[in-house]
Parts: C-alpha cells; structure tokens; sequence
C-alpha cells in the first residue's frame, strides 16, 4: 500500500518507514509533486496534523497522513507545546529553542515533561486520528549526538540516556512519534483492502 507522509521533515520520514518496514510504501511530499511549506497555523497539535493532510489530499489527491509534535513541560504550562518548533521564533532552529529552553529551564527543580505526538490521516475520504505520548524531563545540559529537535535534553522515563543516543530502533519503540505510529500501524493492517 502506498500513503504519502506529508512532511518536509526527511528526519521523520526516516524514523517512520523503519516503523512501517517493507508492508507500507511511504512516499514524501517531494514524490508527488508538493514543495511548499504546509500550512500549520492551528493551535492545537490536532488541527495542525489535520490541516497539513487536508492540504495534500486537497491539493495532490493523494492519501496521506501528517503529524504535529509538542514538547509539553509541566513547569512552564505546557508551553511550548504546539509551539515547538518555531520556539524561539523563526527561522526555525533546534539549536535556539533549545538554548531558549534551557534558559526559561534554569534554576527550575520541576523538569517533568512529555512528548505528544498527534497523527491524522485521510484515507479513501475518512479522517482518522492516532496519538502517542512519551513522558521523561528536561536535562539542564545537552547530551547526544543522535535524533533532532529536543531530544539532546529530554530524557525518556525509566531511561538513562536521552532521546539523542538512544539508537533510531530503541527510540521508535518508545518515543511519542513510535506510539502514534504503532497505533496508525495497527488500524491499517486490520483494514480491508
């Protein structure tokens, strides 16, 4: 089966097709013709997983899922939240709004934090929503190499490494990304086709 993720991020690509393995074809949005930056102006991480997979299948007609992300720290609310990416405004960088974290982070005891990742996807014209959730906490340093984003200072609960030297295998099966996925997974192995 062939389904487009509709993201501009290869990082995600990467880690979703080691999920799915050989069963899913997933093609990017550069393979069927969309180089645009998709529309992301929700705000919440459903609306905009839902917007950008709207887009492509209004605009290429293709079936097709999307995801949003949010880092969510209990000590600052929530923030950033649906916010994450563009943290520290734009252009987007994982090094500012990391640094920018760590700042707003400092001299906090709380360090609790999750992961949220939501999926939507259009599939033969139903919509469909998935979610996968990765509690853990803020480190007041950055330590790995691996990943992107955050995961340099979120360390998963239950782990002593971050989400940056964890392995791509060790981190989709615990990462809010790999839930939403395993769960996306599920429905369409036990859809009839």
């Amino acid at each position: 089966m062939k389904i487009c993720f509709a993201t501009n991020n290869l990082k995600k690509i990467e880690e979703v097709k080691a999920s799915l393995g050989s069963e899913f074809e997933i093609v990017s949005l550069q393979q069927i013709g969309c180089y645009e930056e998709l529309p992301e102006t929700g705000d919440t991480l459903d609306h905009n997983a839902f917007q950008k997979a709207r887009f492509v299948k209004e605009n290429f007609g293709v079936d097709c899922f999307a995801d949003d992300t949010g880092l969510e720290v209990e000590a600052l609310n929530g923030a950033p939240g649906v916010y994450s990416g563009r943290f520290a405004g734009e252009p987007r960088s994982d090094v500012r709004n990391i640094d920018l974290l760590l700042k707003k982070m400092k001299g906090e005891s709380n360090r609790k934090a999750r992961f949220r990742t939501v999926i939507a996807l259009i599939l033969e014209g139903q919509e469909y929503e998935f979610e996968g959730i990765a509690e853990g906490e803020i480190l007041d340093q950055k330590i790995g190499e691996g990943g992107f984003g955050y995961d340099p200072v979120f360390r998963p609960k239950g782990f002593e490494k971050t989400f940056a030297e964890l392995t791509l295998t060790e981190k989709n099966q615990i990462s809010h990304r790999g839930k939403a996925v395993k769960n996306l997974i599920s429905f369409l192995r036990n859809r009839k086709f």
